[in-house]
């Protein structure tokens, strides 16, 4: 692995360990001002405050933690994937979705990333919604 591989390596794992730490500034402070962020089966938001209002949204709704992380890296290190699982309880209800009820789920997960200037500029994620709404027991 070269250099721009190995920073942009630490740099993805270092959002999923402050996210683990639910450390919402920590993650913030690793993304460009004008971050595109394409959410699962969803919109795609610009820009920090955007991300910051949907992290408070998520963290209303959900609670979280990365597991099996495992990173790649671009060798011009500025394309990143991240591939895990997350595991969570559906706290609260979650507009357009079930009912809550403190439901757990385990899900794989796909993440995307663009690197600029050793800040994330794009995350993307992907999970299958069908397999969280057969855990959260509503397929």
């Amino acid at each position: 692995m070269n250099d721009a591989q190995s920073r942009a390596t630490r740099l993805i794992q270092t959002y999923y360990d402050a996210f683990n730490r639910g450390d919402r500034e920590a993650m913030l402070s690793l993304l460009s001002e004008d971050v595109v962020h394409d959410i699962n089966q969803g919109a795609c938001e610009l820009g920090k405050a955007a991300f910051r209002a949907f992290l408070k949204h998520m963290d209303t709704c959900y609670a979280e933690q990365v597991e099996e992380l495992v990173v790649f890296a671009s060798p011009s290190g500025t394309r990143g994937a991240a591939e895990f699982f997350i595991s969570g309880r559906y706290l609260t209800t979650d507009s357009g979705l079930p009912p809550a009820t403190g439901q757990s789920y385990r899900l794989r997960v796909g993440a995307f990333f663009e690197i600029t200037d050793g800040l994330v500029a794009r995350v993307t994620n992907y999970y299958n919604l069908q397999d969280w709404l057969r855990q959260v027991g509503v397929a």
